[in-house]
Formats: C-alpha cells, structure tokens, sequence
C-alpha cells in the first residue's frame, strides 16, 4: 500500500484520468473528492463489496429459478 500525506485542497493523481483531492478534514474524517471519467466505477469499499455479492448471488441462481421472472 502507498502512503501519501496531502493538506487540505491538495491532489493525488491515480494514472492520467483520476484525480483525488482532499477535500475537508474534521477530527479523524477526511473527506475526499474523486473525479474520475464516467466510465470507471467508484463506490465506497462497503458498497463495492455489496455489490460484489449480489452479483454472485445472482450468478447462483438457476434457470429454473427465474421461470416467473417478468410475468403479470
């Protein structure tokens, strides 16, 4: 893992397209702000690995399962 200390107002740079800047810090929050293009995802690491659950859930389910799925 890389350390980097940055103030207030300051930037990283995560390759060429990915800008993270320090935004706020308050006690022992930071609050940081991420631009980055549309097509790259960015989730806090409790919402990624949600998703990422659900997703395998999903990948469990039978065909048999889904029969139902869509009809009124």
């Amino acid at each position: 893992m890389l350390v980097l200390s940055r103030h207030r107002d300051e930037s990283i740079m995560i390759g060429d397209e990915i800008v993270v800047t320090i935004v706020d810090i308050r006690g022992d929050k930071v609050r940081l702000g991420i631009n980055a293009p549309q097509d790259i995802p960015v989730h806090r690491q409790e919402v990624y690995e949600a998703i990422q659950r659900e997703n395998r859930k999903a990948g469990q389910i039978q065909p048999s399962e889904t029969r139902d799925v869509g009809q009124a």
